[in-house]
Parts: C-alpha cells; structure tokens; sequence
C-alpha cells in the first residue's frame, strides 16, 4: 500500500546511498558514525499514521480525505516489535526516544509501549530520554497516566491562540481551549517545562506570533517557531510563505519583548535557544529553511510500517519490518543490528543544505518525499 503514496526522487543529487549487507556482521559498540561524521543519538518512532487534526501543512483535507488509504492494523508495528527495535538502536548510540505520529494518542494504549520503552537503558546505564509529540487534542485525559507509565517530555503542537485562527489550522473546527487544558493537565501531571511549538506560515497565522509569544512568556513552558517547512508532497509549500526566524525575532524586539541568546544544552538541538530579556521565558526558534542544520543532524526516524529513514525530507526507507517478521531471524537480531549499522554508515542526507544552496533543486518535477504524517516530524 505504501509504495503508491509516493514516487522515487530521480534526480542523483537526493538519491538515497546503496548499501550491501556486510558478509562479517560487527558488534555494536553504543557509537555509530554516518559519512558526515554525525553520531546516531536520536530515534523517533511513528506509532499512528493517523490524525484526528487536518492541518494545512502536514495532513490537507483535500488529500486525506475520509477514504484516504491508512494503514491496515497488521500493517503496523506492534508494541513489541517496536520495543525490539529500539533495543538494538540504543545499542548502537540511541539516548532519546520521542514518539510520533500521525497523533500518537490515537494508538489505542499508547500508554503501554511508554511503560515498555521507560524501562530501557542506554548503554551507559542511564534511563532513556522518552518524549512524545502531540496535538494536544487528547492530553487533559492521558497526561496522568503517561506520566506514571514513564514519559519524561511532552511537547505540544499549538499554530494559534485566537480560536478562529485555529479552527482555520487544524480544520477540523477543534477549539483551542480543549488544547490550552490539555497543556495544563499536563503541567499539573508533572511536565514541567513543556515545549510548544509553533509552525509558522505566512499568510495564514503570523498574526499569532505576538500574542501566543506574551501567553507563554511568564510561564514555565518553552515557546518555540518552526518555520513553514517542504516536508512532504501535499502540503503546497512554497518559499513566499515562510517566515524567517529572523524576522520573526524583529517582529517580537518591535513589540517589546526583545530576546537573549542562550548557550546550547545539546549542538544536534534543532532550535536554537533564546530568554526574554524583560522574562524568564525560553523561546525556540526551529529554522530549517532559513538556517540548514543538517550538519549536526543526529536522528533517524522509524515508520509507522517499520521503515527506517534518515532524513525528514527522505523519499524512500529502509525495510526493518520484514528482518523481525522474518522466521529465520525471530531469534537472532544481529542482521537487524548490522542493517542499522550500515543504513547511518552510508547516509550522506543534507537535503535542507543543499535546498539552502540552491533554490532551484526544489522545484525539480521528479523530487517527491514521504509524508510527514507517515514519518513523523
């Protein structure tokens, strides 16, 4: 099912490296290196490839329809499988586990594979880094009991404070007060501090910068700008509509409320970290399109089918689904481990740099790219 929703890029400059399967299989040593010299740290886990939400950006109501073609329940990962591959990626360097969707809460007991994965150990011994990101649709009745099943970080997807504006994002006419409780819930369940993230598209809620940046500026929660990104094939990017973190950060110092850098808690962090300088709030600014951060990208990315992709802008991934399913191998994961292995061994993906680059490679006809719904953002 999965091979109709998108087409192979043919343009070299994307291709994704070829590999064989090493005939001397080696043991993992918690470190793998790609041939940039970026550590594997980071795995995301797509648990649905559904969303109850129809943002403009990720999932148009124009494309997922009400027969849109998701996936068959056998199609996905179980709990299990997902727990036995996560295992072997933290054997090779893994620290931090965030899951996704789709809206991972809609993966009936979700709970469960938190309560699975909250007890792994990275290679040091220390407990994983366990996060989740949501809508927020469903938090005020889960945060609770996500957090005594062990998730550690929760962030929360929020485009607007004005409800009109909202209802106009998520088109789906949800309101922004059930989000704004579940955030709350989610603080009073010990989430403290939350990031909020906040994708920012030109013409459709720019408007919102000032006021969701003065709600969140006195809070304990981490408010962060994404910009309008060319993930997917539905979506109808186009550069006009991005605002710059740059500019927004002048929109914010023009309306008083002027920032300081911070240092980096992590150099792989995606977004850069900034203080008010008249608050104690954090603001994040999350600027792929403006300012490349492939360099020190340190995230592979599993599907909700078992597929393993290296970059968010990827157009194809590596089967890992079959290796577990595969009656040979029920037992025995080391040709899994030697696959992980070799898939960030050989990666080679920059596409945002070379988008930054070179403008025109995003307007080439043959360049499709997999849904962030079904990879995860």
């Amino acid at each position: 099912m999965f091979q109709k929703k998108f087409i192979p890029i043919s343009n070299s400059t994307f291709r994704q490296t070829e590999w064989t399967q090493s005939t001397s299989p080696q043991p993992a040593t918690g470190l793998l290196i790609d041939q940039f010299s970026r550590q594997l740290s980071d795995l995301r886990i797509s648990v649905t490839d559904r969303c109850n939400f129809r943002c403009t950006y990720c999932m148009p109501k124009e494309v997922f329809t009400k027969d849109y073609p998701y996936l068959a329940q056998t199609e996905l990962l179980t709990f299990e499988e997902i727990v036995r591959i996560a295992k072997i990626f933290i054997r090779h360097g893994v620290t931090k586990i965030r899951l996704t969707g789709g809206e991972p809460l809609l993966r009936k007991n979700i709970e469960d594979l938190v309560s699975m994965l909250s007890q792994l150990r990275t290679v040091g011994g220390h407990k994983i880094d366990l996060a989740m990101t949501t809508n927020g649709a469903l938090l005020a009745r889960k945060a609770r009991t996500l957090k005594e099943a062990g998730l550690d970080r929760i962030t929360v997807s929020l485009d607007a404070l004005d409800d009109t504006i909202f209802k106009q994002m998520n088109d789906v006419d949800f309101p922004v007060s059930t989000v704004l409780e579940g955030i709350q819930s989610a603080q009073e369940a010990g989430f403290s501090p939350l990031k909020i993230n906040m994708v920012v598209k030109r013409g459709s809620n720019h408007q919102e910068i000032i006021p969701i940046t003065r709600y969140f500026k006195d809070q304990p929660h981490i408010l962060r700008f994404i910009e309008f990104m060319d993930v997917g094939n539905s979506n109808e990017w186009a550069q006009n509509q991005v605002l710059p973190s740059a500019e927004i950060m002048q929109i914010l110092a023009d309306a008083g409320m002027p920032l300081m850098a911070l240092k980096a808690q992590n150099p792989n962090d995606t977004a850069t970290r900034w203080r008010h300088l008249n608050a104690q709030g954090e603001i994040g600014f999350i600027s792929s399109v403006s300012q490349a951060f492939c360099h020190s990208c340190s995230r592979i990315r599993l599907s909700t089918q078992g597929k393993a992709y290296t970059c968010l802008f990827a157009s194809g991934g590596h089967d890992l689904r079959s290796l577990i399913r595969d009656p040979q191998y029920e037992n025995d994961d080391q040709k899994l481990s030697q696959t992980i292995r070799q898939i960030w061994e050989s990666r080679i993906d920059r596409y945002s740099a070379i988008r930054h680059e070179n403008q025109t490679l995003i307007q080439h006809p043959d360049r499709k790219k997999i849904e962030m719904s079904y990879i995860g953002g």
